[in-house]
């Protein structure tokens, strides 16, 4: 059950973290309104409190998060923004 809790923290903190960038980066690259970049802070803010759920030492839940981070990333690019994956 552990395993199960700890990868869903991992994915919850992914979705935030890169959620958050992504609508920062709306505001600023795309010219989206002031309330992209407000609310992707907000929900930056919540991927820092999420990654606190995690009960072990922080080092080792970060480097394990480094990897789920870059498998969520390439996800959000192929499934949000387009990005079409090749070899």
């Amino acid at each position: 059950m552990d395993i199960i809790r700890s990868l869903s923290i991992f994915i919850l903190a992914g979705l935030c973290e890169i959620g958050g960038g992504y609508l920062i980066w709306l505001w600023l690259k795309e010219g989206k309104p002031l309330w992209y970049g407000i609310i992707g802070a907000i929900i930056l803010i919540g991927y820092g409190i999420v990654a606190t759920w995690q009960t072990a030492n922080f080092g080792r839940v970060y480097a394990t998060y480094g990897g789920v981070f870059i498998v969520l990333a390439l996800l959000w690019a192929w499934k949000i923004d387009g990005f079409k994956p090749d070899k």
